[in-house]
């Protein structure tokens, strides 16, 4: 009777940690699932000039930093830069697809980072078109119940005219917004294409 009851026992152990391991997946894999969510949310926002949804979505100290402009601290910071940038309506393309993310959540921390590539293509009817593409190197904290970002940084890889192509060139990259300091300078000086440039990696293996 002894052993049969510690075997029970022993059983009802196993049962316990193989439900708790499951429940640990399903947080991660339900993490997974918001955090697309999210990071794409941001994209189509940005496609239509919808600032403030996309301003919404960073966390309170969240930053941003793109094409070595500098660093922005903050959501209202975050909002302020995003509102500099081109209105949609008539005639313009602003699409950013966010395309092959390698995501690593730690539910238990309510953190996570992930590297994205964006790319780009931009255009004002009559005037100018434009293509590129980028690389995120992103971070996300769990803020009040949901996935913000904590931080956005995108590294532009090339930016060239469309009807000349890549392989004339690629358009410099404007390094400053007018009317808008950066809070912090950039994580890191580069050029994009023609020169090369490689985000660093928050991962040893995925």
């Amino acid at each position: 009777m002894d052993a049969e009851l510690a075997a029970m026992r022993a059983e009802l152990s196993d049962l316990r940690a193989a439900q708790q391991k499951l429940a640990a997946r399903l947080q991660e894999a339900e993490d997974y699932r918001d955090l697309m969510n999210l990071q794409c949310a941001y994209g189509y926002y940005v496609d239509k000039g919808m600032w403030d949804e996309a301003a919404d979505l960073f966390a309170e100290n969240g930053t941003l930093e793109i094409a070595g402009r500098g660093v922005y601290v903050g959501r209202e910071r975050a909002r302020a830069y995003l509102k500099c940038l081109p209105a949609y309506g008539h005639g313009v393309l602003f699409n950013h697809m966010q395309l092959q993310p390698v995501i690593h959540v730690d539910s238990k921390a309510g953190t996570a980072k992930a590297r994205w590539r964006t790319f780009i293509t931009i255009g004002w009817l009559g005037k100018e078109g434009r293509w590129g593409e980028a690389t995120y190197e992103n971070e996300y904290v769990r803020e009040n119940g949901k996935w913000r970002i904590a931080k956005l940084h995108g590294v532009i890889n090339f930016y060239a005219e469309y009807d000349k192509g890549w392989h004339k060139g690629g358009v410099p990259l404007l390094r400053s917004i007018d009317g808008l300091e950066p809070d912090l300078p950039p994580s890191f000086e580069y050029e994009a294409y023609p020169e090369p440039v490689i985000t660093p990696f928050h991962f040893d293996e995925p």
